[in-house]
Parts: structure tokens; C-alpha cells; sequence
């Protein structure tokens, strides 16, 4: 595990990251794609935490690389699920993309997003196994963990995509608003490409200084500056 700041850490699980929160027990944000679950308890014990001091599971969207093992970690340990409405909803019925022939992902502009796109995501299994979100989230719910979890609802990537604001670590768990791969950049694909762009300025308005992503590495200082600055001019 990464730490970010005195309360967050990183886990990596190859092109999609979790992360933890620790405070009065630990807190894990996303789960990776399905089969995770060994490698992030391997994580947190190699850092010298104890699996069985997880108390809740927040998920910032229901795509499969980031829900993917919420099922098998929930029935593990018994813990909560905690998600957004909208992609609860259809994680209940185990699926986790919102993909049709009339209404397909969108991907986002570059060589790079074309070719993983096409490669990677047009005609992956958009299914997870079913899980149950024991509680709703909704924008500007205040999480009593680590000082203060902030629920921002950011649409776009997804229609149930939220992002977390840790105020007093100074952070922003962003999830897939954007990417951070070979530098600040849109996520491959949107259900809403406009209404992403919405969302990550919604977001960069706050005050933090560090970012995390669900793909790429940490942005440690003046993330919200970084966020603004490079997406700004493609609102206009």
C-alpha cells in the first residue's frame, strides 16, 4: 500500500487502483475486478493491518474493475455496502455497465483511449456478481470518517459516480471523472462526455491538495489547480 496522506492509502491491483481509509477501523473504496479480494487482504497485511478491520465498503461507481469483488468482500466479512442510488440499483441485478447497441459507452478522444477501447472495453463482460448497497449516498452526505467524508455526485463516467472529499486530509478520492495515467487526462469512456466535463469541474472546485484516481498514479500537490487548469478549457 500507497500512503497518500496521514489517513489514505493506494492499493494497486495492475490498471485499477483501491484505496483505504483509516479511522476507527478501516474504510476500503472500490474493490477492484472480481477475484480481488485476496490481493487487497494481502496488502493490507504486508502493510501490518488486520483484513478483519474493515467496517464498510464505498463504492464510487459499478463498473466491474472497481465493483467487481464487492460481493465476495461483503460476504467475507459481513460488512456494508455503500454506493450511489443509481448504480445501486443495477448492481443488484448484477450488472455493472449501462451498455447498449442504441446506447453504447462513448470513447473519449486520443490514439490511446481508441485503442484500449477497442481492445479492452467495447466487448468486455459488462456483468458483476450481485450485491446489495446497504446504504444510499447522496450528493453532499457528510461520512463521519477521518474528519469528514464528502459525497459529491459527479455524473458522466456514470450516472450513479460519485467522488470523495476528504477535507481534512486535503484529498479527493476521484474515481474514473478522469484519469492520471501518463498524466492528467479524460477517463477512456463516458456514458455522458459532457456532463463528465461538468463533473470534474464540479469537483475541482473544492479545496484539496492531493487527488486519487481510479487509474493512474496520485496527483500530491495542487490537484485541484492541476484539474481546473487542464480541463477548464475544454468546458468552453
Amino acid at each position: 500500500m500507497e500512503q497518500i496522506a496521514p489517513h489514505i492509502y493506494q492499493i494497486s491491483l495492475g490498471m485499477v487502483n483501491a484505496f483505504i481509509v483509516e479511522d476507527n477501523g478501516l474504510t476500503l473504496i472500490d474493490t477492484g475486478v472480481k477475484n480481488s479480494a485476496d490481493k487487497i487482504f494481502a496488502a493490507l497485511k504486508k502493510a501490518g493491518k488486520d483484513p478483519a478491520d474493515l467496517k464498510r465498503i464505498i463504492l464510487t461507481h459499478s463498473h466491474p474493475d472497481h465493483s467487481g469483488s464487492a460481493a465476495e468482500i461483503k460476504k467475507r466479512l459481513g460488512i456494508p455496502v455503500l454506493a450511489h442510488k443509481t448504480d445501486a440499483l443495477i448492481l443488484e441485478k448484477g450488472i455493472g455497465v449501462r451498455r447498449t447497441k442504441e446506447k453504447p459507452m462513448i470513447q473519449s478522444p486520443g490514439f490511446m483511449n481508441w485503442l484500449i477501447y477497442n481492445l479492452f472495453l467495447k466487448r468486455s463482460d459488462s456483468s458483476v456478481e450481485p450485491v446489495k448497497t446497504d446504504e444510499y449516498l447522496n450528493d453532499g452526505d457528510i461520512l463521519p470518517i477521518a474528519g469528514g467524508i464528502e459525497v459529491i455526485h459527479t455524473p458522466g463516467h456514470c450516472a450513479g459516480h460519485i467522488a470523495l472529499l476528504l477535507k481534512g486530509e486535503g484529498a479527493l478520492i476521484a474515481g474514473d471523472i478522469c484519469s492520471n495515467m501518463s498524466g492528467l487526462g479524460l477517463s477512456i469512456a463516458y456514458e455522458d462526455p459532457e456532463l463528465g466535463l461538468k463533473s470534474i469541474f464540479k469537483a475541482s472546485k473544492h479545496d484539496f491538495d492531493k487527488a486519487v484516481f481510479g487509474h493512474g498514479k496520485a496527483v500530491m500537490q495542487d490537484a485541484a489547480v492541476k484539474m481546473r487548469k487542464k480541463f477548464t478549457p475544454k468546458m468552453k
